[in-house]
C-alpha cells in the first residue's frame, strides 16, 4: 500500500535531508485534556521552511516550526510542551484546551540519518518496528518485540497501535506500524458499503472474487480487485496483523481458502458471513483440516457485532465496528 502524505513522515524527513535542505521532526509525545492529534503525530519541517503532516491542527503549530528550524541549526533536541488555550481548541474542532509535548529532533545531529533510512526501510517491508528514544540523554534505537529491555511493552502496544513513554517516564516509544489492510473474500451487496466504510477508517481494501461478473470496477472503483481464487493471491499478497480478512461469498468454494490462509497467517481480524449452522459446517471442514480449536476460536462467526443489522449496510457497520473494537481492544 502507497502511504498517504499524512503517514509518510519519515519519508519525507528523508527525502528533505537526501535533497540537502535538511530536517526535523517533531512528535507528540503526550497529551492531556481535549488534545487535537494523538500521541505519534509527526510534522516535518525542512531547512527551507516546507512542512508536512501536524501535531496540533494548527494551534501551536508556528511555534513548533520556529523550533525546529532552530533545532536543525544548532543540531539540539528539545521537549516542548505547550498549553492550548479553550479558544484555541475551539478554533481546530474541539470543545475545550489541554496540554501537548511535542519532542523536536533535528535529522543528522539528531536522528542519524542511517537509523532513518532503516526505519524507512522497515516501513517499506511492512515490519512492524518501534523508535525508541530517551527524552533525557537522546539515546535511540529501533526496536521491536523482541528488544532485551521493553520488548513485552512494544509487542503491546504494536498490536494496540499506541504510542507513549515507558513506565520511567523519560523513554518514549514511537510506533511504526504498516497501513491496515482489509481482504473481502467475495464481491456481494455487503462488500460495496464495507469497502467505502474501511476505507473511511484508514484501511486499504482487495476485493477477491473469482467471478468477475461480481467483481467489477463500476462496483468497487475504489478498491484493489483481484479476480482469482484466495488461495492462488494472498500467499503472495501475505495476511500479516494489520490485515483483517472478512468473508462474504457464503461459497465455500470461495471462503474456506481465505479462511485458511487468515489462519495459518497472522490476521488481525477474521469474520465469516453465516449462520450458526453455516459455521458449524465450517468448524466441521476446518476440523477436518487439521486446525485446532484454539486456531478456529479466532474465527468471529456470524459475522459482525449483534445489534439487530439487517440491510448491507447495516451488516457492514456491525463488521466494521467489530474490526474495530478488535484493533483498539484486542
Amino acid at each position: 500500500m502507497q502511504r498517504s502524505e499524512h503517514d509518510a513522515m519519515p519519508e519525507v524527513a528523508l527525502n528533505w535531508v537526501q535533497s540537502g535542505k535538511g530536517a526535523a521532526l517533531a512528535t507528540v509525545v503526550q497529551t492531556w485534556g481535549s488534545a487535537p492529534r494523538p500521541v505519534g503525530s509527526q510534522l516535518v519541517i525542512s531547512g527551507e521552511g516546507q512542512i508536512m503532516g501536524s501535531v496540533s491542527g494548527g494551534c501551536v503549530e508556528g511555534a513548533v516550526i520556529m523550533e525546529a528550524m532552530d533545532a536543525i541549526v544548532d543540531g539540539q533536541s528539545r521537549l516542548l510542551t505547550f498549553g492550548v488555550s479553550d479558544d484555541e481548541a475551539f478554533a481546530v474542532g474541539l470543545a475545550c484546551g489541554g496540554v501537548i509535548r511535542v519532542m523536536v529532533e533535528p535529522v543528522g545531529q539528531g536522528i542519524p540519518v542511517e537509523m532513518l533510512e532503516d526505519l524507512v526501510a522497515r516501513r517499506a517491508n511492512r515490519t512492524p518496528v518501534a523508535y525508541v528514544v530517551n527524552s533525557e540523554t537522546w539515546e535511540r534505537r529501533l526496536a521491536d518485540g523482541t528488544d532485551a529491555a521493553l520488548g513485552d511493552e512494544i509487542a503491546t502496544r504494536l498490536r494496540g497501535d499506541k504510542s507513549g513513554f515507558a513506565e520511567d517516564e523519560a523513554t518514549f516509544i514511537g510506533l511504526h506500524n504498516p497501513p491496515l489492510r482489509m481482504v473481502v473474500v467475495g464481491a456481494v451487496h455487503i462488500a460495496q458499503p464495507l469497502s467505502d466504510m474501511a476505507r473511511l477508517c484508514g484501511y486499504d481494501v482487495t476485493i477477491v472474487d473469482p467471478r468477475g461478473a461480481f467483481a467489477t470496477p463500476e462496483r468497487f472503483p475504489h478498491d484493489t480487485i483481484l479476480i482469482d481464487y484466495p488461495d492462488e493471491v494472498l500467499p503472495e499478497y501475505g495476511v500479516d496483523a494489520r490485515t483483517a480478512v472478512v468473508t462474504l461469498a457464503h461459497d465455500p468454494k470461495i471462503d474456506d481458502p481465505a479462511i485458511v490462509e487468515a489462519l495459518r497467517g497472522d490476521a488481525l481480524y477474521l469474520g465469516c458471513l453465516g449462520s450458526t449452522r453455516t459455521h458449524a459446517k465450517r468448524v466441521d471442514r476446518l476440523t477436518a483440516a487439521g486446525f485446532s480449536e484454539d486456531d478456529i476460536a479466532r474465527i468471529h462467526a456470524p459475522v459482525g457485532l449483534n445489534i439487530g443489522s439487517k440491510s448491507p449496510a447495516e451488516i457492514a457497520v456491525s463488521i466494521m465496528a467489530q474490526i474495530t473494537a478488535t484493533l483498539r481492544q484486542g
